[in-house]
């Protein structure tokens, strides 16, 4: 069942990245991303900001975009506060299910209710 979930997250994160090579023009470059209380707001979290713990979750969405270098893939992992597929998928690419029990304490801090990842 891992290995299902594994492979199922690796086509989430491949199928993102095929879509976004098409709809994407050449000219690509990932934008700064401040981390401050407005990101947080703009990322619909509506929980207690806590910069280190917003970091935390950044830094996993930037781990995935250095692994793809795909800069779409940063914004939709961070997306409705780190509760997307895309964020699911990079915690499953990065190999991060050990650390999931703390990941969702920080997501439901950050996002004010149970996260479903």
């Amino acid at each position: 069942m891992h290995q299902e979930r594994r492979a199922l997250a690796g086509l989430v994160v491949a199928s993102t990245l095929l879509s976004c090579l098409v709809a994407v023009p050449t000219s690509r470059s990932i934008m700064g991303h401040p981390l401050n209380k407005r990101s947080f707001f703009d990322l619909q979290c509506k929980g207690v900001y806590d910069k280190s713990i917003f970091a935390r979750l950044d830094r996993i969405c930037e781990d995935c975009y250095n692994l793809f270098r795909e800069p779409q893939l940063h914004s939709l992992c961070r997306k409705n506060c780190f509760t997307t597929d895309y964020f699911k998928g990079c915690l499953d690419v990065l190999l991060l299910q050990d650390e999931m029990e703390n990941i969702q304490t920080w997501i439901k801090q950050l996002h004010g209710a149970e996260p479903e990842v």
